[in-house]
């Protein structure tokens, strides 16, 4: 609270000697310059804790204003909010603040001091500040010792921070606790709260300032104070007192801009009067009127000028600091007030020394000041008095405003691109042709707002500035003027996109136009008018490139008003369509089903020969609306299917991207039993199949001959089977075909042999293509009948035979083809097991052979994990980089084929362990493949697929050791010691929930432990087991243990290792030390090099490490039981102190199945001791 000056003057000498005091214990004064983020930063770590307020300021009015009396209300209401302080009153609204401010005035007019002391109260209160303020009277500005004390310190001592500054004639000193938590006050609170105090703050001081204007503004007193005080507080490096009191001291001058606004006015009007006054003659006027206007007009002249001198102090002590604070926040209110400064009041602001600031910030490295920079200069490019004004600023900043349009901020970038259009309406000369060829480019952006603003520049500079050229009479016609104007605009569009060199980019281009030219890309009429029309000697026709380019525009235009703006690779698209967004898009259909459906055939006819064109026209019905009721009868659909018929004719080797559009064309009009044509299409598709696989049929029975079918079809022949078997594999793909039985057609043409009399690859191809279709949609609509299911089998089963004869082909991509028809296929079959109804048929049994299942693995090995194994490798030129990604994609989808087949329980699960093999040396290419098949086997049954990576690892260790004892070269599919146990170190951190995977963790273990010691006996030739060295790789899954699992597989190993004689000074049996130490160190809190390595705490005299761990561990509820006493007598008749004596310069990471050559990098690399240490920790805290 503020104290009163009558009150605290008997204790005033105390304070002035406390302050001294406190100034000469503190530990430094601190410098007021926004530059220093560093004081404010060093105290936010002790203003962590949060006080409760433990009252409010002011919350007694003082004596003069119990008696205050307001203009209008009751005497009920005027109790009411004269019973709230002014902090109070910003929670009541915009009417009871007018109120409690004219109540205010009155109380200032008593007693100002008073007044102006709960003013300041309230500035400090909504910084919130929970301190106290005292205020003392100060005689004189000039006062070098008082000005001497204005200080902002800190006492650590005394737990409290104060600041001491002038507002004249107060020095008021604030005191707030150190502990409090400045970081948050009123503006930076989350959520509502924060914003609506913003609005309440702001409106309370132009509501103070609106209802002063005529009083006490001009007072000399009130906004001389204010203003002190909001200069002194906003130069704080307290962040709260800093950015309140700028926004409070900008939004002063907002209002203060508001009344000089009213004054000019005011100073007009009676300058029009008084000039009035002097037309007219001397009997009309009085003597005295004059005079009274003129010296109205005076006065008037004096307050706007006292008014600027208000502003001038203000944009002086308070802008010129603030608008480069530190806090963005600040920097972003001060942009934002400027720019509606030069706005409202351009003849005091907007000039280039105003201006020159809004050019600086747009610099700053904040988008959101960026931002509000943008937004005020769009408000004064958009008004055209102000233009005039502009034209320096224009050329000194043009290129910082065209290379913001490259922002990394799409906000800013979206609305620097609004403002060059303005400036580009304001001024033709402003940007030059290379600056609207640069940013006419981005209505090919990513981000559709950039874009379409992009399109919006596009429209005005480009395609609205042409008019329709009429020269003649005869086209005065209004309908022929517009058409000639859609014409030379469509011509302008052609224009600029064969320009911009960006061929397959016709659909981002029109969706950045459907905002602004939705209307010309809409007339569709025009457009296909356009296309239609024969070149006429009066003027140019398009040529075929041009007309090529229209057709894009029209399906784009097309597809834009049936499916909306989503767009693949666009962003900022609305989601989410409105009722009046549906209405239109519905309207747009029917407008374009109904005129479309009659002209498309015309196109299709004119533009036969172009089969790019032709793919792009038939892809229009696609949008077609089915219940279109101005369709009009079937005759329309009669004729578009013959014409799209004879154009499928008419190209004897159609293109593969013809057939697929057309397709997905008869798809489109023949679903959908609401619409008038779904039969006429439906006959007209089945026809052309019809005879389609009749003319296939007289081919192949004259291609095939004999007993075994051999195919003795010549060139022509060929050709055609070719393009007939194109055609029913594109259709087979989106339409069901098994009435027409292609399978029992085309199976015997897998049956003749490969080599001399079979039929070549590309015919092949297509085969396996068909009959995997005819397999998948035969098990799509299996039947209910058992002969049917019967018949399904059976073709199953033979088209697994035929396709896995296949995968021996001497042509490549019929092997791929095989493999993925079968994977495609098996992997259908399994999910029609998952989704068969019981009451509806019986389901469809096949199991793949186990020689169908190792021939898909060999498949997989031999052509998936081949060729380079690393991405970083270069390569010689562009081409050959694009052919290593075509073929690293191709390999990627064999292996995720192969993968699903595991997943889908199709093959055993143990078939991934060869998969697994590969995952450190193919990891950048197919690690994620590999890994998610690994989460989803897991999923299916989490200890197979434990029992399956130990497989994978076993299996590479054995071939490492076998190629060892063979002593040949180095083989490529045999992994190095070091590569085997970084792959177990993989495996392991696959494992992140320890109690969720704790038994597939002791599984492994034991797994393990088998493997090593498996139908070992011990002898004097063999007195170690040949795969002991694997306990070091299994060692890589101790870390995964739970401590009392880690016990029980210690004793499981226990069991196993007591037959035997283990000599701690052979180098052989130091595998099974580190083992061991794995299981314990970890068990102990310890690490395993340091448990190898140290004697005096691993075997204690009289204690085995057993016994240790049983003393300290409890009852494990692994499913495995402990072992009995007789596994702790071996434990310490094989390792004594005496032996772990003999063996302590030992090296307890030697591995014995590898030669020395390899030990040394494996030992180096593999068995490091802080490595191990370190990987192990981090596996325990994951």
């Amino acid at each position: 609270m503020i104290l009163d000056p009558t009150a605290a003057a008997a204790s005033r000498a105390t304070e002035q000697n406390k302050n001294s005091h406190d100034e000469a214990n503190s530990s430094g004064a601190v410098n007021q310059s926004e530059d220093e983020s560093g004081n404010e930063n060093r105290r936010k770590s002790a203003r962590r804790r949060k006080r409760p307020q433990e009252g409010s300021e002011n919350v007694k009015r003082k004596s003069a204003s119990a008696g205050r009396g307001g203009a209008g209300g009751s005497r009920g209401k005027r109790k009411r909010v004269e019973a709230v302080t002014l902090f109070e009153v910003l929670t009541m609204g915009r009417s009871a603040m007018q109120a409690v401010i004219d109540d205010w005035i009155e109380a200032y007019g008593t007693n100002r001091d008073s007044s102006l002391l709960d003013l300041i109260s309230f500035f400090i209160q909504c910084c919130g500040c929970k301190g106290v303020v005292t205020a003392e009277m100060c005689q004189s500005k000039d006062d070098r010792e008082v000005m001497s004390k204005m200080v902002e310190a800190l006492d650590e001592v005394a737990g409290l921070q104060y600041k001491k500054f002038l507002a004249f004639p107060w020095i008021l000193t604030v005191t707030w606790p150190m502990d409090t938590d400045s970081v948050e006050y009123p503006l930076t609170q989350p959520g509502p709260y924060g914003r609506w105090f913003h609005s309440e703050f702001c409106d309370f001081v132009a509501v103070l300032v609106a209802r002063c204007q005529h009083s006490v503004v001009f007072d000399s007193y009130l906004m001389t104070t204010l203003i002190s005080l909001l200069t002194e507080l906003s130069d704080s490096y307290v962040r709260a007192f800093r950015h309140t009191c700028t926004l409070a001291a900008v939004k002063l001058m907002s209002s203060l801009v508001a009344v000089a606004l009213s004054l000019s006015g005011g100073i007009e009007n009676s300058q029009k009067l008084y000039q009035v006054q002097k037309t007219k003659t001397m009997r009309q006027r009085s003597p005295p009127q004059p005079e009274r206007i003129q010296r109205k007009i005076t006065e008037l002249r004096e307050k706007r000028a006292e008014i600027e001198i208000m502003m001038d102090v203000i944009f002086k002590g308070i802008f010129l600091k603030r608008y480069r604070d530190v806090l963005p926040e600040i920097r972003s209110i001060c942009m934002e007030e400027l720019g509606l400064w030069m706005k409202l009041y351009s003849s005091a602001f907007l000039n280039d020394s105003y201006l020159k600031y809004m050019g600086w910030m747009m610099h700053d490295k904040v988008p959101d000041v960026r931002l509000k920079c943008v937004l005020g200069l769009q408000g004064l490019y958009g008004a055209p008095p102000l233009l005039p004004k502009l034209d320096l600023f224009t050329t000194r900043f043009k290129d910082r405003m065209i290379s913001m349009t490259l922002d990394k901020d799409s906000e800013v970038a979206v609305q620097t691109m609004k403002l060059l259009l303005l400036v580009s309406k304001a001024s033709d000369g402003a940007l030059g042709p290379g600056d609207y060829k640069q940013l006419l480019q981005f209505v090919y952006s990513s981000q559709r707002p950039l874009a379409v603003a992009a399109g919006k520049l596009l429209f005005a500079r480009v395609l609205d500035t042409v008019g329709p050229a009429s020269d003649t009479q005869d086209e005065i016609n209004e309908e022929a003027a517009h058409k000639r104007q859609a014409s030379s605009r469509l011509r302008a569009l052609l224009h600029f996109y064969q320009e911009s060199e960006l061929h397959k980019h016709v659909v981002y281009l029109v969706d950045s136009l459907w905002d602004c030219a939705g209307a010309l890309l809409k007339d569709w009429p025009t457009l296909t008018s356009i296309l239609l029309q024969d070149p006429s000697p009066h003027g140019p026709g398009l040529t075929c490139s041009e007309q090529a380019v229209l057709v894009e525009v029209l399906v784009a235009s097309v597809r834009q008003a049936s499916e909306g703006p989503a767009l693949p690779g666009r962003s900022g698209a609305k989601k989410v369509m409105s009722a009046r967004e549906k209405k239109v898009q519905m309207e747009d259909c029917t407008k374009l089903t109904a005129h479309l459906l009659v002209v498309l055939p015309q196109l299709l006819s004119k533009f036969s020969g172009s089969c790019a064109t032709v793919a792009s026209l038939m892809k229009i019905p696609q949008y077609f609306l089915p219940e279109c009721p101005e369709a009009g009868g079937t005759q329309a659909a009669s004729g578009l299917m013959a014409e799209l018929g004879a154009a499928l004719d008419r190209h004897p080797d159609p293109d593969p991207a013809l057939l697929e559009v057309a397709a997905r064309t008869y798809l489109s009009l023949c679903v959908g039993e609401d619409a008038s044509w779904c039969s006429v299409t439906r006959a007209a598709r089945d026809s052309l199949v019809r005879r389609w696989v009749d003319h296939l049929t007289a081919l192949l029975g004259d291609s095939l001959q004999g007993e075994s079918p051999r195919f003795t079809a010549d060139k022509e022949k060929r050709a055609e089977i070719l393009a007939t078997l194109k055609k029913l594999r594109a259709f087979h793909n989106c339409h069901n075909l098994l009435k027409w039985d292609l399978f029992g057609l085309l199976s015997p043409l897998l049956s003749a042999e490969s080599g001399e009399g079979g039929a070549p690859p590309e015919v092949l191809l297509e085969v396996l293509r068909c009959l995997s279709y005819c397999m998948l949609w035969s098990l799509n609509t299996s039947g209910g009948t058992l002969n049917s299911r019967e018949k399904e089998r059976l073709q199953l089963r033979l088209f697994c035979e035929r396709g896995n004869r296949c995968l021996s082909h001497s042509d490549h991509s019929v092997q791929q083809q095989a493999f993925l028809g079968m994977c495609d296929v098996l992997t259908a079959h399994s999910y029609q097991l998952q989704a068969w109804d019981p009451t509806s048929f019986s389901p469809l049994l096949y199991t793949p052979s186990p020689k169908l299942q190792r021939a898909l693995l060999t498949f997989v090995c031999a052509h998936v994990f081949v060729g380079p194994d690393c991405v970083g490798q270069s390569a010689a030129g562009e081409d050959s980089e694009m052919e290593r990604l075509e073929e690293l994609h191709r390999r990627r989808n064999l292996l995720a084929a192969f993968c699903k087949l595991i997943v889908h329980s199709v093959l055993e699960m143990s078939m991934a362990a060869e998969v697994y093999t590969h995952y450190m040396k193919y990891h950048n290419d197919f690690g994620d493949i590999i890994k998610e098949t690994m989460y989803r086997t897991r999923q299916m049954d989490k200890m197979d697929s434990a029992r399956t990576l130990v497989l994978s690892l076993q299996r590479l260790f054995v071939r490492l050791k076998r190629e060892q004892e063979s002593g040949g070269g180095a083989h490529p599919g045999v992994q190095t010691f070091t590569s085997i146990k970084e792959l177990a170190r993989r495996f392991a951190l696959t494992f992140g929930d320890l109690v969720k995977f704790r038994e597939c963790v002791v599984v492994i273990h034991r797994n393990g432990i088998d493997f090593v010691f498996q139908e070992f006996s011990q002898s004097p030739d063999t007195p170690t087991p040949p795969y002991l060295s694997y306990l070091t790789i299994l060692g890589e899954f101790s870390s995964k243990l739970l401590k009392p699992d880690k016990k029980v597989v210690f004793s499981y190993l226990q069991k196993h290792t007591a037959e035997h004689i283990v000599d701690p000074r052979d180098e052989c049996w130091q595998p099974l030390f580190y083992y061991r130490a794995s299981l314990l160190a970890a068990a102990e809190g310890e690490d395993a090099v340091s448990y190898v390595s140290s004697d005096r705490k691993l075997y204690l005299p009289g204690r085995s490490p057993l016994s240790r761990t049983k003393l300290e561990g409890s009852k494990s509820p692994c499913p495995f039981s402990p072992v009995d006493s007789k596994v702790s007598k071996g434990h310490r008749s094989g390792f004594s102190p005496s032996h772990q004596e003999k063996t302590a310069d030992a090296d307890p990471f030697s591995v014995s199945v590898e030669p020395p050559a390899t030990r040394l990098n494996s030992e180096g690399s593999v068995a490091s001791p802080g490595n191990e240490a370190e990987d192990d920790t981090v596996d325990v805290e994951l």
